[in-house]
């Protein structure tokens, strides 16, 4: 029996945030694999590792989390004022499904660095020594990201003193604008609320009815208070990810959310849409220990936020979650304003299960809705290894 040989495709891995994800220029891609479709799903799927029974994702590039279970593509951008494009996939572990729903704001973070060296940005706008602004267009949502990348000796600069909780080393910061966050494509006419409510009473069968703030900011998102699902909200990762009982909860809830939401139209077909919407519990500030061993004191953080991406408690926070926290913080009367302490505010330092995270959010009443010019934080990124990733070549 005759096998095809491997091809080789050339790729960088790269860690943006708290993520890790393997990044191509579109024009690198396979002929078949630079338009979207089945033949692209299937070469992603190949390159992580993707459907792997065993959950692991040995044979591939996939670290088997949700996390670093992701890949880009970039290309040059031809919409104005834009310098590139920017697509996220978010790579199912043990199903062969690529989710193009949402954006990953963690990894957005490595998208400016990314362009700069790929050379998709003109040569001109980048300084000597100082930081460049790269505008990307966020192909999956359709929004702009700012990204403000350090530059040294002409280079993008990737060391540094910025400490980043969910990473274990320092880099330099890169900070990121997410313009005008609110998903215009999701939801009910685009809404930031799409149900026109703060608060809604979210009846879920068999579970209960809760309390739910439910916004399109970053990413869509489900916010409950954590009393209510029956946490402290000071939760780790193993608390609710050896509880196979509490994730089918929760992933309960995010359906009947998202058909709430009119992201689908029946619960059914959330298995079909992973990425987005995020369910996520709220909690007022209280003492706990990160997973690192760190003490995080009630005093220095606003609030406690854990939420899941994929059907998992994420080991941090994801970026897109964390503009929906600052976005719904920003904004009296939602259930995260009201876990922070209530009234105005225009950021917030949140505790989430590897630290703390501190985003910040510019909102206004308008024309009777609330709406967010943009929402700011700071992450850091890094280039891991580059040059090819080989797949055979029946894989798509």
């Amino acid at each position: 029996m005759v096998h095809q040989a491997q091809v080789k495709i050339a790729a960088t891995y790269m860690r943006g945030g708290t993520s890790k994800g393997v990044f191509f220029r579109l024009q690198d891609l396979p002929a078949t694999a630079q338009l979207p479709g089945a033949a692209r799903d299937r070469l992603l799927l190949r390159v992580i590792g993707s459907p792997d029974p065993y959950g692991k994702q040995i044979d591939g590039m996939g670290g088997a989390t949700s996390s670093t279970s992701k890949a880009v593509i970039l290309s040059a951008s031809t919409r104005e004022g834009h310098d590139v494009d920017y697509l996220f996939g978010q790579v199912a572990i043990d199903k062969a499904f690529v989710d193009w729903s949402g954006n990953c704001g963690n990894l957005s973070a490595a998208v400016g660095s990314f362009a700069i060296s790929a050379g998709m940005v003109d040569p001109a706008r980048i300084p000597q020594d100082g930081v460049a602004v790269v505008r990307i267009w966020q192909a999956n949502i359709g929004k702009s990201i700012i990204a403000h990348v350090p530059i040294r000796g002409g280079q993008v600069q990737e060391t540094g003193d910025f400490e980043l909780d969910g990473v274990t080393f320092p880099a330099a910061e890169v900070q990121l604008e997410f313009l005008d966050p609110a998903a215009e494509e999701e939801g009910a006419g685009g809404s930031m609320f799409p149900t026109g409510n703060l608060v809604d009473e979210l009846e879920v069968p068999g579970i209960g009815t809760f309390k739910a703030t439910m916004i399109n900011a970053g990413i869509p998102t489900i916010f409950i208070d954590a009393a209510a699902a029956g946490y402290s909200g000071t939760e780790l990762q193993d608390a609710i990810n050896n509880d196979p009982e509490a994730l089918a909860r929760f992933e309960t809830i995010r359906a009947h959310g998202a058909v709430r939401m009119g992201l689908i139209a029946h619960v059914a077909e959330a298995a079909k849409r992973q990425h987005t919407p995020k369910v996520a519990i709220v909690a007022a500030p209280a003492d706990y220990t990160s997973s690192s061993g760190k003490q995080v004191k009630a005093g220095d953080i606003d609030l406690n936020v854990r939420a899941l991406s994929m059907g998992k408690l994420h080991h941090a926070m994801m970026g897109t979650a964390a503009v929906a926290i600052g976005t719904a913080a920003a904004i009296p009367g939602t259930l995260v304003n009201l876990a922070a302490g209530g009234g105005e505010r225009s950021a917030v330092r949140f505790g989430h299960p590897s630290g703390t995270l501190r985003v910040g959010a510019q909102a206004s009443f308008e024309d009777g809705e609330w709406r967010v010019k943009k929402a700011i934080m700071s992450r850091s990124a890094r280039v891991l290894m580059e040059g090819w990733v080989r797949v055979p070549g029946d894989a798509f």
